[in-house]
């Protein structure tokens, strides 16, 4: 029924109105955008890892804070400085790092640029090659080399085995080999490497060119991260520098020092462990950077 003048009845605009609050009531509503809370076995699990990795950071700095007299101080930090055989065994091993670095990012990269373009179907050998560094272990590594040491000709020992740096770096970079090639074959792939090649082939670029000055700039923080993985292990590696008796790189020596002065040795340890952390942060600071320019990058 009509009102007078004919509008709506009293009945028509209650029935309206009931039919809109059943469709407001039914209607799905929106989900709200707040900020989630992390669930709590997450929140769990990153306090246990974090404390697993700061109690004995914190318990290694307290005792290499320890002096002879049982009072703290920085004496053993400051012995680290003033021994020779400390300082001479940490610039060999920060020589066969910086070479070790160099030569498996110049032997990799091009090789996995090359699978990636031209031979993709050795990818799978390229990968099984470069395992088996972690398949063999380094002590059988290491045996085999002495064994080779002691029958190799007289040439041979002085042009190879006479010296930490050529006895030890060739045998790092294979080390090495399976995280550089992860790394970076992760880095190729995340890149239009076709594309940026012919781009620069057909500009009249040599092919070292476009290594150099093309694919190298655009994989920079994959190239970071497999030298700095290069750099942890060689820094860290004592299984082959001991038993080939190169008592001239830092781990042999720490070990050496820590049989006389286990706090100095503690105290390098530290510092070593702090180095690393700098250079992981250093990584993660330019893969955010890298990540916030979205540009292809040519210099």
């Amino acid at each position: 029924m009509s009102a007078v003048g004919g509008g709506p009845g009293p009945g028509l605009l209650a029935g309206a109105a009931l039919i809109e609050e059943i469709e407001e009531a039914g209607a799905p509503r929106p989900p709200r955008r707040g900020r989630q809370r992390p669930k709590a076995w997450r929140v769990l699990i990153l306090v246990v890892a974090f404390l697993f990795y700061l109690i004995p950071f914190a318990a290694a700095v307290k005792y290499s804070l320890i002096q002879p007299d049982g009072s703290f101080g920085f004496d053993n930090y400051s012995q680290i400085i003033s021994n020779s055989d400390v300082r001479s065994s940490l610039y060999t091993s920060l020589e066969i790092s910086a070479i070790s670095a160099v030569a498996v990012i110049a032997v990799m990269l091009p090789t996995v640029v090359l699978v990636r373009l031209r031979l993709p179907k050795l990818t799978l050998m390229l990968e099984g090659v470069t395992i088996l560094p972690l398949v063999v272990p380094p002590i059988v590594i290491a045996a085999g080399l002495a064994h080779l040491q002691g029958s190799a000709p007289e040439w041979l020992v002085r042009l190879w085995f006479n010296h930490p740096l050529t006895g030890l770096t060739p045998t790092y970079v294979v080390l090495a080999m399976p995280f550089t090639y992860r790394a970076l074959d992760t880095g190729v792939r995340a890149i239009d490497l076709r594309t940026l090649v012919d781009a620069s082939r057909s500009l009249g670029a040599s092919w070292f060119t476009t290594m150099v000055r093309v694919i190298l700039p655009n994989v920079e923080t994959a190239v970071l991260g497999a030298v700095f993985l290069t750099i942890a292990i060689c820094m860290g590696e004592v299984v082959l520098s001991s038993i080939m008796l190169y008592n001239g790189v830092l781990p042999v020596e720490m070990i050496q020092i820590g049989a006389q002065s286990p706090g100095i040795s503690v105290a390098i340890s530290v510092l070593g462990l702090v180095f690393v952390f700098l250079l992981l942060f250093s990584l993660s600071f330019i893969a955010g950077r890298r990540r916030g320019s979205t540009s292809v990058r040519v210099i």
